[in-house]
């Protein structure tokens, strides 16, 4: 029986940019291209690609079907489809909760080095130490942090069609000329060292785009195919409820198989364009050193490659982190409305109420975070062999534990007990034709479960 929904998509293009708009976020532009730069350049792309057209299909039909046509949302869908496995719904509430603890916290960071361009101080945060003493102040990243909060909030407090849609609409045609000019910006760039030699952008494409077998080994293959695994559950938002919330909003005259295979193309072409726009533009101005940062990518090497720009770079560093944040505000926005969905349906309250508390108790949440830093701070060994703080735990728990398992699980349940047809009927509704049927089947039921198997004893330390 399908629960009618108080708001919906008033389009397939509505549902395509906002179900884009949550999976184009920090994770193409900031995970993707320093995974792309360590994984072997092309060698990443290819296990990539191969993974999207496969698993990626697999998993996003799976909770977009699965909302569409149970009409609730992730805490309720599997509970009404199974009782016995109610639980599921309930662990998969449990990722947007702790994510939104922590990524309005990043979205602020992001902010301050927007506002930090904009203000045409750039010089200073390409300084070593800018990015640590700016984190371990007390007070500007919380500030920062409830700004970005703020505008998610209202975003989500307006509603769906009026708020979601109407907002993914509007930013997400500009976040892709944004990264289409300075991806194209990037290729221009050249740079002579202190030793004499001439890198430009082109050669730092080729050391993008070609896969380098380097001394490569079974095991080296197994971390590209795990790395490019763990990107997919980033960067398509998958087994976090938010496409099963998203998927419940959508009409039932909508092609879920081109609007899902639409989502495929828009989230991997930000996320390949991404690493054309960064990749490059590194390799220029740091060489393959400064390729090998990580994490630190985005907060610490690039400032320092737009101040190497000279005038220029304050243009391209305003671009870039207003790129950056309007790519973080959308994904942050689909987090807040899978809780303030799940929570509405939960208490029976209505969106503005429930907004409210739910923005109020993130704010809370996210202050803790902050104060990670500073006044709780503290190391942690992780099971997966990193050492973190408060925010490296909550996004352990999360997306290295939880994930992971609630994939398995969803794994299990559609292949194993409804059954890999239940979701093809849902695909073929209003006469499409669900043509990868065959091999969505064989995912579900035989492949995904074991390289699900296999990730989360990885992530859980249990296999090295």
């Amino acid at each position: 029986m399908v629960t009618k929904k108080k708001g919906g998509f008033s389009s397939s293009i509505g549902f395509v940019l906002s179900a884009a708009g949550s999976a184009v976020g920090v994770g193409n532009i900031w995970r993707f291209p320093y995974l792309a730069a360590q994984d072997g350049g092309g060698l990443f792309l290819l296990v990539y690609l191969g993974l999207v057209l496969t698993f990626g299909f697999t998993l996003l039909a799976t909770d977009i079907a699965l909302g569409r046509r149970t009409g609730k949302n992730a805490l309720n869908a599997f509970g009404s489809l199974h009782p016995k496995w109610g639980f599921l719904g309930k662990m998969t509430f449990l990722v947007p909760a702790i994510i939104m603890t922590y990524y309005s916290v990043i979205g602020g960071w992001i902010t301050r080095y927007m506002v930090v361009y904009l203000t045409g101080q750039g010089k200073a945060a390409a300084q070593d130490g800018y990015f640590t003493s700016f984190i371990t102040s007390k007070a500007a990243p919380v500030m920062f942090m409830l700004l970005f909060l703020a505008v998610t909030a209202f975003i989500v407090y307006s509603g769906v069609e009026e708020g979601i849609e109407r907002f993914s609409k509007l930013v997400m045609p500009g976040l892709i000329f944004l990264i289409i000019g300075i991806a194209a910006f990037s290729l221009t760039l050249r740079h002579t060292d202190a030793s004499g030699k001439v890198r430009t952008g082109l050669m730092g494409l080729a050391v993008y785009l070609v896969p380098d077998l380097t001394g490569l080994t079974f095991s080296r293959f197994l971390k590209i195919l795990l790395d490019a695994m763990s990107q997919l559950f980033f960067s398509l938002s998958v087994s976090m409820g938010i496409m099963i919330t998203y998927g419940s909003y959508v009409k039932k005259d909508v092609n879920l198989n081109r609007s899902i295979s639409q989502i495929e193309l828009f989230d991997t072409g930000v996320a390949l364009l991404a690493g054309m726009m960064i990749i490059p533009a590194v390799y220029v101005f740091s060489g393959t050193e400064g390729m090998a940062q990580g994490p630190s990518l985005m907060f610490v090497s690039l400032p320092k490659v737009f101040d190497a720009m000279g005038g220029v770079g304050t243009v391209v560093g305003i671009a870039f982190f207003l790129m950056v944040a309007v790519a973080a505000l959308t994904s942050c926005v689909s987090v807040m409305e899978t809780l303030v969905a799940n929570c509405m349906e939960l208490f029976h309250a209505p969106r503005k109420k429930t907004s409210l508390v739910i923005g109020i108790l993130s704010a809370v949440s996210a202050v803790l975070i902050c104060l990670g830093y500073n006044v709780l701070y503290f190391e942690l060994p992780l099971p997966n062999g990193q050492t973190g703080q408060l925010l490296d735990v909550m996004d352990y728990v999360s997306n290295s534990f939880l994930l992971p398992l609630i994939c398995l699980l969803t794994c299990i349940f559609v292949g194993w007990v409804i059954k890999p047809d239940w979701i093809a009927e849902e695909m073929e509704t209003g006469g499409y034709t669900f043509r990868r049927k065959k091999i969505y089947a064989v995912i579900i039921r035989y492949i995904a479960p074991v390289v699900m198997t296999v990730i989360f004893l990885q992530s859980t330390g249990c296999l090295r």
